[in-house]
Parts: structure tokens; sequence; C-alpha cells
């Protein structure tokens, strides 16, 4: 409707991140609030995309996983991307299968016992136990135990400074990567060759997040302390009525907290910024911190910020935060 002053482009031309006119073919393109050139890839668990004339062209994995992942004080992310936190006292049903009315033989259930780990009544998982037919992994005290066998199932035990690495094949079923920190920290990245339905904690992997809070009894809980009740694993538990506010509970401690986890929201991690949402991250480390007042204060803080580290490798972003000062390797693990 008007005449603007200015600069553009020649026709069949198109003005770049650098606002340079370049032809459609040379267009970049956007993900994450990055700019990605010609022909550049990126990936996520499912896909392959490659920018073609600044639009991103995907392509599916033959094989498609996804993770789910119990870290802190009872804070869980399903395999379809559902967080939710829970201060249960009991053991629980984290992922499991023959979850169908028809089937009711598992192949795998991996349980989390949680215990009370602050004054406030806050809960951590204290050990993790995977269940394969007769053979039985055991994790707990920061060192595990293999009993029993099972010809069917081929595994591969892996350590390092860090962690403890697992890799489970039930062939022409699943094949399993499980990752513990040896503290409070375990995460289930699953593959399947089954449309076999998975259930418990961890959802019901179906790529909807707005399910995945599915009880035993087969229905879509109201709440997640509902759904969470239904997948106790020793019914003589009491039942979780409200989640606990441990920053409320102990106001001393919310200035500690927040200053410490503050690296999350710093430089330190900017570039990763972009590629996860860190606000989630830095909410469930304050809670933690506020929380964890029963011995290993900065345990529970460096476990809750090691959590978004690895969010961000998962992203193919490596950051080296932890220092001889923070969070050193040989205390925290």
């Amino acid at each position: 409707t008007k005449c603007e002053s200015g600069c553009v482009c020649a026709d069949g031309l198109y003005e770049n991140l650098d606002g340079r006119c370049v032809p459609a073919e040379d267009c970049p393109c956007e993900y994450g609030g990055l700019a990605y050139g010609k022909g550049e890839q990126i990936q996520t668990e499912c896909e392959i995309c490659t920018c073609t004339k600044g639009k991103w062209k995907c392509v599916q994995k033959s094989r498609c996983s996804s993770t789910c992942s119990l870290y802190g004080e009872g804070h869980i992310t399903t395999f379809d991307g559902q967080r939710f936190v829970f201060d249960g006292n009991c053991e629980y049903i984290l992922a499991m299968d023959g979850c169908s009315v028809n089937r009711l033989v598992s192949s795998f259930k991996i349980v989390t016992e949680n215990v009370i780990c602050g004054k406030s009544g806050v809960t951590c998982s204290r050990s993790i136990s995977i269940y394969l037919g007769n053979l039985t992994f055991i994790l707990r005290d920061e060192t595990f135990t293999i009993s029993g066998k099972n010809p069917g199932v081929r595994y591969n035990v892996k350590k390092n400074a860090l962690y403890l690495m697992f890799d489970i094949v039930i062939p022409e079923k699943y094949n399993m990567t499980l990752i513990w920190n040896k503290h409070m920290n375990f995460f289930i990245k699953i593959s399947r060759e089954t449309q076999e339905t998975i259930c418990g904690l961890c959802g019901n992997y179906n790529g909807n997040m707005k399910d995945d809070f599915e009880t035993r009894s087969k229905y879509v809980a109201s709440n997640e302390l509902e759904f969470v009740n239904s997948w106790k694993e020793n019914p003589l538990c009491g039942d979780v009525y409200f989640v606990v506010d441990p920053c409320s509970k102990n106001p001393y401690r919310k200035a500690w907290a927040e200053k410490t986890c503050s690296i999350i929201n710093s430089q330190v991690f900017s570039a990763c910024h972009n590629k996860v949402n860190r606000m989630p991250y830095y909410e469930a480390c304050v809670r933690d911190s506020c929380g964890c007042d029963i011995g290993g204060d900065c345990e529970c803080m460096c476990d809750a910020i090691a959590v978004y580290a690895m969010a961000c490798l998962d992203k193919g972003i490596c950051i080296d935060w932890r220092t001889p000062e923070f969070c050193r390797k040989f205390l925290y693990g």
C-alpha cells in the first residue's frame, strides 16, 4: 500500500541470515534458534533431517528409540515426553511389557525402590531391579549384582567414571540401554522391533503424551498421583496423596539452591540453551537442592545438573561443566 525505502533481493533470490541474496537452493534452515546451511543434517531419535532449499526434509530411521528418565527426588520424563514428580515411599514399576489384556507374561520388568531422602518427605530412588525372565540385575549402593540365567537374552555391562551402562538385547523384541549414575539417576533407552504394549510409570510409549497416565487397570488417570499409586509393586505400601514443596518447607535453603542451580542458566550451558529447554531442569534442580537435607546436599544438586548435561549430550552438545571446586567427578560420580 505504500513504498518503503531499503534494499530488496532481485527476483529469484532470497535474503539469508547474513543479509546476502542467495538462490533458493542455498537458503539456510532453522532449528532451535540456530541456522544450518544447505545439505547440513540434524538427527532426532527417530528421524534424519536434511536442509534443502530452506526447509527440512526428514527421513524416518529404520529403528526408532526413546528414553525414559528417573532422576533426583521423584522426577520422571516418560518415553513420550510427559513430565511429572512424585514422593512415593515404595517400589514402583517403571516399565514392563506384556501389558495387553490378552498377554500376561512379560519379557522384562524394571522396578525402582523409592525411599525418603529429605526431612520434608521427598523421596528418591535407592535401588533399581531389572527382571528378564530368570535373569535379574540389582543396582544398589553404587554397584550391581547379577543372578540367574536367561539364554534368550544377551547383555553387556560397561563402566566409566560417571555411569554404569547395561546393553540388553531381547532378540526380535527390544534393544535396551540402561544408564545408572550409581546414585539417583536412571535412564531407560529402548528401541523395539515389536508392537508389544509397554506400561508403567514410564508411560505406554505410543507417541502420545496425553494418555501417558494409563493405570494398571487400563484407564487414563485424572492426575499423576492416581497414576503413580496404581503402579506400586507392593500393594501394602501407602498411597501418595500430595507432592511436597521442599522449598516452602526449607525456605532457608531456597537462596542457596537457586544460586547453585543457576549454572544451568549461565554461559557454561549457553551452547545447549537453544537445543534443550532448560527451565524444567533448573526447577527440578532447585526443588531437589531444597529437599535433599539429610546429608549429601551437593550430591543431589550435582545429580540434577548432570541430567541437563546428559540431555544436551543427546543433542550432540558436550558441556564440560564439572570443576575441581564444583561437582568434581571422583566425589559425585
